[in-house]
């Protein structure tokens, strides 16, 4: 016992730091205790025990007219709940939601919230309440002896510890609650599937949880969602009592709509239209063309998708939506509870049946104990009465004639002091009128309901067959079938790959020269005569679809993707690639490829060496970059060339000096990466000192001219003067005609 030090005016003292623990730990062990957790006796929380308990009390049974929320609310106020009024109309409200509870103890006329949106109920004044007939499971036995009772808040009144449920409710409703240090999520089981599983651990107390999920398969949800857990991680964690339990919206075709029937447990249809819209309006949604919501009354649930056509893959788009928006969901499974032993503990499914059977046997044993008691007191009080009606005159006399007639009675007739104060309580009318056959049949009844009570509170089995006889009955009274239809081998999720969510159009990617990018749609414009920046101008451009990647190359060599409908609109002009991408200080972006994964490019520096590489090669999801091409020091990148034909095209090469050289595109290697085989020939003296380096380089098939752009002046070559220009792999090349030799750019004219 901790001793209080008192001050000099006799008031105690406490260090701070003791206050406080002290004051925190009362604090959350009042909101594990009485607050969050419910019981596994009934299934309640004390708030919503105290709810149902006052309904009773006002009378407010299933039979009885509606009474307005607020009065109810009220009352249980004033007499048993010292909190607020909206947290207790909140609870009051979980309770009447056919939605939220699988079995409600509360029926509600007016806006009690919808499904779409739990929260958006009335205030209390507007609603009405009566408790449901389920109700009578927790409230049939409460006056039967079955209740330890307790004092109110305020000691004014006294309330029920528990209520005597005759069903295991913590499983049928299920609770969601946080407490400090812990939480609770037991979902909603199926009534009579829960009923089976108990009578065969009453049957047979040795069965395992296995054995308790061949009746309960999973939890039972009010919506008809399909639960898409596998069974052996079901069987955990029952087994474990905690894990997960996946959700999945149920959905139809319907003249090629999709309609989606039932939304996971508390999801939103207005959230789930709202993702879905969210990806719409990204254009990450191409195949949906429309959504409808068409939920009535009829059909609480009836969100409509409208595919773009016939053709779109309506269970791959399904599947991608499961995998992105609410229409799959996962819901916490956490058996916590606090037990016959007042503790809180996760407890797994064999020990929540087990326990709460204990609870029902002694509810059960206290019920019948409590009629035995209150049979053998009538046929006491019978038995006197039949010696008062034997000898009715003499009784009659003793009462009229005597000054103190109880002794007297006890005394002639033998009787206790419990039958002469019932003789003397009745009316000598009454007395006079007795039947003796009345009464004589009144014992013969009571004295066979005596003895078949004392045979079952005597006999375990009589009393286990008669829990078995009940919780049968009740489960026929108030059960019904599974509304969440259990899937096992739902196929997974999977989100759709970006591109195929992205529409496939024609689009032009220009790049300028001080890296800047933009996407026109469409092949047919001319990137040239684009608007550029003071200063700036085009660099590079590349023809591909929206769905695609563009590929950028840097002079250092490092190749950048990006997906191409991200980039900005041609309509301004466009953004900087450095906003998106980091290369290395002193980097410029040179050219620009987009296409199929297994497209071909011709890579080269202006040292003249290159080699072939395929598009998905260059492709990195690093901002930095991947070093593709290899560049000598000093040397520049050569724009990235089309590969047509890897057998039938032929390099075209010219350096600054004028010397043009034609091979074979065959000749050089197919690289993922590295600085590649020579193509011409640069002396390396020359090279270094940026005398003379690679101008131009491009493609060219048999058959087809070449335009040579030298300053102001241009000339075109035939195929015959391009076929003099032809020499082996790493050869000088031979010179241009004079005036041309001075090369800025080379243009092949393809064959129509």
């Amino acid at each position: 016992m901790e001793t209080l030090e008192l001050d000099y005016e006799g008031i105690e003292q406490l260090p701070l730091k003791t206050f406080t623990e002290k004051a925190y730990l009362d604090y959350s062990m009042y909101v594990i205790l009485d607050r969050a957790l419910p019981h596994i006796g009934d299934g309640l929380k004390p708030v919503q025990r105290r709810i149902v308990y006052a309904m009773s009390e006002l009378g407010l049974t299933a039979a009885a007219k509606y009474k307005k929320s607020a009065r109810t609310v009220g009352d249980v106020l004033g007499k048993f709940h010292p909190h607020g009024d909206s947290a207790c109309y909140e609870a009051m409200v979980h309770l009447a939601q056919s939605f939220t509870c699988r079995y409600p103890l509360v029926d509600g006329q007016g806006n009690w919230g919808a499904p779409d949106d739990p929260k958006s109920f009335a205030a209390m004044r507007y609603t009405e309440a009566r408790l449901s007939p389920f109700a009578e499971v927790l409230l049939a036995e409460l006056g039967q002896g079955t209740v330890d009772w307790v004092p109110n808040f305020d000691g004014t009144l006294e309330e029920p510890r528990l209520l005597p449920a005759r069903l295991p409710n913590v499983l049928l409703n299920g609770a969601t609650g946080i407490a400090v240090g812990m939480a609770t999520d037991i979902p909603p089981h199926n009534l009579r599937e829960v009923a089976d599983a108990t009578v065969l651990l009453l049957d047979k107390p040795k069965s395992t949880v296995a054995d308790l999920c061949q009746h309960i398969q999973g939890p039972d949800f009010p919506t008809g969602a399909e639960i898409i857990t596998p069974r052996e991680e079901l069987l955990d964690a029952y087994t474990k009592g905690n894990g997960g339990v996946r959700l999945r919206a149920c959905y139809e075709v319907e003249h090629g709509d999709i309609i989606i029937t039932a939304l996971p447990h508390q999801v939103s249809g207005g959230k789930v239209l709202e993702q879905i819209a969210a990806q719409m309006n990204a254009k990450k949604l191409p195949m949906v063309e429309d959504l409808r919501d068409e939920s009535d009354h009829e059909n609480p649930t009836r969100l409509v998708i409208v595919p773009r056509s016939n053709r779109v893959d309506k269970d791959a788009l399904m599947a991608h939506l499961f995998a992105t928006t609410d229409l799959e969901k996962t819901v916490r499974f956490n058996l916590n509870m606090i037990g016959l032993d007042g503790k809180p503990q996760v407890k797994d499914l064999r020990m929540i049946l087990r326990e709460w059977l204990e609870y029902r046997t002694t509810t059960v044993t206290r019920r019948l104990q409590y009629r035995l008691d209150k049979v053998n007191r009538r046929l006491h009080l019978l038995d006197g009465l039949l010696i008062a009606f034997l000898n009715l005159d003499e009784v009659i006399r003793i009462i009229r004639t005597e000054d103190k007639p109880k002794p007297a009675l006890i005394e002639r007739f033998k009787l206790t002091d419990e039958q002469a104060d019932y003789i003397l309580d009745t009316r000598l009318r009454q007395l006079a009128r007795l039947e003796e056959m009345k009464i004589r049949q009144e014992q013969q009844d009571l004295a066979a309901e005596r003895d078949s009570l004392e045979k079952t509170l005597g006999s375990k089995a009589r009393l286990k067959t008669l829990i078995k006889k009940e919780i049968l009955a009740d489960a026929e009274k108030y059960g019904d079938v599974r509304r969440s239809r259990l899937v096992e081998s739902a196929p997974a999720a999977q989100a759709l790959d970006e591109t195929a969510l992205v529409p496939s159009e024609p689009v032009t990617i220009v790049l300028s020269k001080n890296g800047w990018v933009r996407v026109a749609k469409g092949h047919e414009i001319d990137p040239r005569d684009m608007n550029y920046k003071s200063g700036d101008g085009f660099a590079s451009c590349a023809r591909g679809r929206s769905n695609q990647l563009a590929v950028f190359l840097d002079s250092n060599g490092r190749s950048y993707a990006l997906p191409a409908h991200t980039l900005p609109s041609a309509r301004g002009q466009g953004e900087p690639l450095s906003g998106r991408l980091k290369p290395a200080d002193g980097a410029r972006f040179v050219g620009v490829i987009a296409g199929d994964p297994d497209t071909h490019y011709l890579l080269a520096s202006d040292s003249g060496y290159g080699f072939v590489v395929r598009l998905g090669d260059m492709v990195t999801r690093n901002k930095a970059g991947k070093a593709t091409l290899s560049v000598p020091k000093g040397c520049g990148v050569m724009p990235p060339v089309t590969v047509r034909s890897l057998e039938d095209d032929w390099i075209v090469a010219v350096t600054t000096e004028g010397y043009m050289l034609v091979i074979p595109l065959a000749d050089l290697p197919q690289m993922a990466r590295g600085k590649g085989n020579k193509i011409i020939n640069v002396p390396s003296a020359k090279l270094k000192a940026r005398e003379e380096y690679v101008a131009a380089m491009d493609l060219i098939q048999d058959g087809e001219k070449l335009t040579v752009y030298a300053g102001k002046k241009h000339k075109t070559m035939k195929a015959d003067e391009v076929d003099e220009h032809a020499g082996e792999r790493g050869r000088r090349g031979r010179k241009l005609p004079r005036g041309y030799q001075k090369v800025d750019r080379v243009e092949v004219l393809v064959k129509g």
